[in-house]
């Protein structure tokens, strides 16, 4: 097996202008000897992992990483930046750049490698050294350890962040051990007060960090924590749960400890292992950054004794990756579309299962007697109820799903019970789609009120599982039944008749507005929403929900399919990578799936951005003006045999395909000369891929 990094992976001249510049010297460097296959496939990968978190850390450090099935081994390269390239750090940019790349499955003997670099990275000897070397030999040895970090020269760490003493432990599952001594307290390190009494046990805390691809950020935030607990003059005993591995910690560890400390981007595995005990929950990149203000915090929650445990009142899902200043608009957006990503598959399984059975058995089909009891294996009716059948039992999942992931996004998995409660009883009310988005949220503040009651650490225990949803089931049924569901129900009823009384002007301007919104985000929240109300429209079908579910799906083919057209039509005005991209973008778009058109918008916003929402648009409007209708929530052109007017419906997303990427031609055009085969931006990968263009 070869070396992880060689003196041929080292350029301590980096001059790259970018981030993906950067990336591509280093990974150029990589695929010059073999470890990686497929240049584009892999820089594709690494803009994949920088989409979900910028890479960049305080102290001058930028760590691209990602698993890929372009690479062959484990790989590091290195470059030094005189000029200092933006990672999106706090603290300015990165002059240290760290290329990892791992195969997709990676061997654990070498990601245990890289989880070491990742700790040594927070070592300000280590990091100094490798600023004062001149020779990419050396350079190599220090980063695979064949030579000892030296002590570093003030010059040469300067502005450097605090970090762990060079003799910390990289490598190990538990990070620190639970008898290690403080370091030696000064002014301003954070240590216990001076009055404790020197004979008080050790405040003990347990942390559990995690990042996507469990390569670097997850064993740099152990080992800042490791640090900070040692200055704090705390126990604190770090799980890992990188890929280098997973080992538990020993349960009487757990069970022993003051508090918690979740430092992670993924689910945080065995949560319930840790319930009952005063938690802080936070993304991986603050335990990396402010891992002292994590144990002071803490250790206040424990003070007052708080029970911020995960399964009784830690952060919910769609919270963990925000920002403290978040506002409330921007949490209920993110509850609004925790409910609407978990309701779209039984959208797309339940509406494609009954568009198949209308397509085979006609429309009387939804009258056929149940399957169970006359079923005749030579008849094609047969068959379409059977199919029709199956799709009406997963579409009525739909506002129960949707108000029980809305709870689930609000306050974890105790919500879900209450919401779904809650949805099933919006179907019984007829209250509907609405009756479901105001069940979840009311679900969810029932349960978040719960949590707040202080309760004995006897009946912690209980809580999850039989207190809080006995409680604020009673809660929810008792609103939605008696006050709220009537209202809603009158609403979704005006809704509905409104949807089917849609006509003339009426209808192509929300055709307009269901094409901008779209085409606007490109599978963001504004997009989603769009999606959400042509959906809800299918749970109670008329003439008029059903164009609206036609102009949303036919918007929402627009974007990749004009960058697919653009891409070959004026391949020179775009970078390689982004023609690579615009085969891809054929498939998604015919698919519905708006997501393929983001890796251009990222690259260039100002020029996609409007030409995409200006086709959508027209495409919008010309489904709504044909009278398109759609009983499918999802298919794109696969589906197109079962839409009313299909070859109307055709004209209106090849129109606005073409205004699209007739705009983003002459727009990128007036830029005046054609991009180079290799040069631009790289293309940003998408958001986590949904299953519906949203």
């Amino acid at each position: 097996m070869s070396e992880l990094i060689t003196a041929e992976l080292v350029d301590l001249d980096l001059s790259a202008g970018s981030k993906e510049a950067a990336a591509r010297s280093l990974a150029e460097r990589m695929a010059g000897l073999g470890r990686v296959t497929d240049l584009e496939g892999f820089l594709a990968d690494v803009a994949a992992r920088e989409a979900q978190m910028p890479t960049g850390l305080d102290g001058g450090i930028g760590i691209p990483h990602c698993r890929s099935a372009h690479v062959t081994e484990p790989t590091l390269a290195f470059g030094r930046s005189a000029a200092g390239i933006d990672f999106g750090a706090a603290d300015g940019p990165a002059d240290l750049i760290f290329l990892i790349a791992a195969p997709a499955g990676g061997d654990a003997d070498h990601l245990s490698i890289l989880s070491t670099l990742a700790r040594h990275l927070m070592d300000e000897a280590f990091t100094g050294a490798l600023r004062a070397a001149d020779d990419p030999a050396a350079a190599a040895a220090l980063i695979r350890g064949d030579e000892p970090t030296p002590a570093p020269e003030p010059e040469a760490v300067t502005g450097a962040k605090a970090a762990p003493e060079p003799g910390a432990a990289p490598g190990a599952e538990a990070t620190t051990e639970p008898d290690a001594a403080p370091e030696a307290a000064g002014p301003g390190t954070g240590a216990a007060p001076a009055d404790t009494p020197a004979s008080a046990a050790p405040f003990k805390i347990i942390a559990v960090t995690s990042c996507p691809t469990g390569i670097a950020h997850t064993y740099m935030a152990a080992e800042a924590l490791a640090k900070a607990g040692r200055e704090a003059g705390v126990e604190l005993v770090v799980e890992t749960q990188g890929s280098a591995g997973f080992k538990r910690l020993d349960p009487e560890v757990v069970a022993a400890a003051d508090g918690v400390i979740f430092a992670h981007d993924v689910e945080v595995r065995d949560k319930a292992r840790f319930a009952g005990k005063p938690t802080v929950d936070v993304g991986v990149k603050a335990g990396v950054n402010r891992p002292a203000e994590l144990i002071a915090e803490v250790r206040e929650k424990a003070a007052r004794g708080d029970v911020s445990a995960p399964a009784t009142a830690g952060p919910a899902p769609m919270d963990r990756d925000g920002q403290a200043g978040d506002g409330f608009g921007t949490r209920l957006r993110k509850w609004l579309m925790t409910g609407v990503s978990y309701m779209v598959p039984f959208v797309a399984a339940g509406g494609l299962l009954i568009a198949l059975a209308f397509a085979i058995g006609g429309y009387g089909i939804n009258k056929a007697p149940s399957v169970a009891e006359h079923f005749v294996w030579t008849e094609s009716a047969s068959w379409a109820a059977l199919l029709f059948q199956i799709g009406s039992v997963a579409f009525g999942f739909l506002v129960p799903v949707l108000a029980g992931f809305i709870a689930y996004g609000m306050a974890d998995r105790p919500g879900l019970v209450p919401g779904f409660v809650g949805g099933a009883i919006s179907l019984t009310v007829n209250a509907g789609f609405l009756g479901g988005l105001i069940a979840g949220l009311i679900a969810g503040a029932v349960v978040m009120a719960v949590q707040r009651v202080q309760v004995p650490p006897a009946l912690r225990g209980i809580m999850p599982v039989v207190v809080i949803p006995l409680i604020s089931s009673a809660v929810v049924g008792f609103l939605m039944f008696l006050v709220v569901g009537k209202p809603i129900a009158a609403l979704q009823k005006a809704l509905t008749d409104w949807l089917s009384g849609l006509s003339g002007a009426n209808a192509v301007i929300l055709g307009v507005i269901l094409g901008l919104m779209m085409t606007f985000d490109l599978g963001g929240p504004l997009n989603k929403v769009a999606y959400a109300f042509a959906v809800g429209g299918l749970a109670n079908p008329n003439d008029g929900s059903l164009k609206v579910m036609a102009a949303v799906m036919a918007a929402g083919m627009v974007p990749p399919l004009a960058m697919a057209v653009a891409t070959t039509v004026r391949g020179g005005l775009f970078t390689r990578t982004e023609r690579e991209n615009g085969k891809a973008a054929w498939v998604l778009g015919a698919s519905f799936i708006t997501e393929g058109a983001i890796p251009f918008a990222a690259a260039d916003p100002l020029r996609v951005i409007p030409s995409a929402m200006a086709g959508g648009a027209v495409t919008g409007a010309l489904s709504m003006a044909f009278g398109c209708t759609l009983r499918a929530p999802h298919g794109g052109v696969f589906v197109v045999p079962l839409i009313g007017q299909p070859l109307l419906y055709l004209v209106a997303v090849l129109a606005g395909t073409a205004v699209t990427a007739a705009l983003v031609v002459l727009l990128k055009g007036l830029r005046g000369t054609d991009a180079p085969a290799g040069a631009g931006p790289e293309a940003t990968a998408a958001a986590e891929p949904e299953p519906a263009g949203v």
